[in-house]
């Protein structure tokens, strides 16, 4: 299940696989509207509805070949405005947000739109004979052409709007945010139970013996790990084994990938091991939540740099932040470790509620010296995430967190009545978690 979600999220993130369904509907939809055209009775169709079916070969020919050509020619024009809008996104915002550009399906299906049309063009075109031949002329085929067209124009202007409203900051921050919140959702479910704590009697023995290092026989960021698999290769084995990378960390040929204790190391052991492992030329959100986090704060991290300077697009990316992790502030989301019955099998590894807190805002903080409003912004946002937990270690996180925010407005802001301002929300925080004990 997990290597078709990976497939899948491949499939989705490629401009061309809807393209290609809609081409080949197209291609069907052509050949049964020629074979209606066959079986119905034209003679009666043409008295009735002259205007509708009363077009010759040639008439139909000219149609067709205009609707054709006029198709593949918007088609192009729709290719080039989908690479500007994907090159616009890249330079002002992040390389790391194409992936949304490409998963959008409205693109996709406009793109096919054109296409399928083209291609049923073509297809009912070479049906058609006159002159010296049998006359046959695809009435309702050739009426269906010039319908799909007129629909056609209708996707010309829903894609123009689509993409310029795809392309605002507003629009691409959220729709990162909105992955972001489905990946949290799929992968830390609300309502499953904690995670064994690290001074449980299962904890105490979480690394047993001497541990041999797996290598990895693949280079590339980890996309996917099947824990089921794992823990199937540490049962038929009776041995434990530790991910010693997590998904979304960046694995070296060679590198330690994994760690085994209790058996010996053998070939079919380290090959068997790498195949749980899926590893890409980037990360993706199937198994990597904290890719959509990353993705959001380098918007962020262009929106501070010296030579954009856009302040609200930085509070808008914290704002979006704050509600993922407010999300993942009420989950249960450290690493399990799994067992079969009293004997550990497999460690996993994975992000900490501390650590998506920090990939969240530390380089944002260290980015924003003197912009008082981007500060202000984050201790509020720590405030509400302090409301939303009642774990002392993600307590203590935020806490962390937020002195090192107000290190930075006592270095970088030089007016008293800024500092005083996000003092005060500063303030109010302590005594929160301070009250929470």
């Amino acid at each position: 299940m997990k290597k078709l979600r990976r497939l899948w999220d491949q499939l989705r993130s490629s401009l061309w696989l809807v393209p290609a369904l809609i081409v080949i509907g197209a291609v069907v939809l052509a050949a049964v509207m020629v074979d209606a055209g066959a079986l119905l009775d034209m003679d009666y169709l043409l008295e009735r509805w002259p205007r509708l079916f009363g077009v010759g070969a040639a008439g139909s020919r000219g149609l067709l070949t205009s609707i054709a050509g006029s198709m593949i020619t918007v088609a192009g024009v729709t290719f080039s405005i989908t690479i500007v809008a994907l090159t616009l996104a890249s330079s002002q915002y992040s390389s790391r947000i194409l992936q949304n550009f490409m998963r959008d399906r409205a693109n996709q299906i406009v793109l096919g739109v054109f296409l399928g049309v083209f291609a049923y063009c073509l297809v009912v075109l070479r049906t058609i004979r006159g002159g010296d031949e049998v006359v046959f002329v695809p009435a309702i085929a050739v009426l269906t052409a010039l319908l799909l067209a007129f629909v056609a124009i209708g996707f010309l202007i829903f894609f123009i709007h689509h993409v310029a409203v795809s392309i605002q900051a507003t629009s691409i921050i959220e729709s990162a945010a909105r992955e972001t919140l489905e990946a949290v959702d799929r992968l830390f479910p609300a309502d499953v139970g904690n995670p064994v704590s690290e001074d449980s009697p299962q904890a105490e023995h979480a690394y047993p013996g001497t541990w041999t290092m797996v290598p990895s026989l693949k280079t590339g960021y980890i996309q996917a790990v099947d824990a089921d698999a794992l823990f199937e290769l540490a049962r038929e084995r009776d041995i434990v084994v530790k991910m010693e990378r997590a998904i979304g960390e960046f694995v070296i040929e060679g590198a330690s990938i994994a760690s085994v204790t209790g058996g010996k190391r053998d070939e079919a052991l380290v090959r068997t091991l790498n195949k749980a492992y899926a590893t890409g030329r980037q990360r993706t959100l199937t198994q990597d939540a904290a890719y959509g986090i990353r993705q959001i704060v380098d918007v962020a991290l262009k929106a501070l740099s010296p030579g954009i300077n856009d302040t609200t697009t930085a509070i808008h990316c914290l704002d979006f932040l704050g509600a993922i992790l407010a999300r993942l502030a009420t989950r249960a989301i450290e690493p399990p470790r799994r067992s079969d019955g009293s004997r550990l099998r497999l460690v996993t590894r994975g992000p900490t509620f501390q650590r998506l807190l920090g990939e969240s805002f530390d380089q944002i903080r260290q980015n924003a010296d003197g912009n008082v409003a981007t500060l202000s912004r984050l201790v509020q946002i720590l405030e509400i995430l302090a409301m939303q937990t009642e774990d002392p270690h993600r307590r203590s996180a935020i806490r962390q967190q937020a002195a090192l925010v107000i290190e930075v407005v006592d270095r970088s802001v030089p007016a008293a009545y800024d500092r005083a301002s996000v003092q005060a929300t500063y303030a109010r925080l302590v005594s929160l978690l301070d009250a929470k004990g």
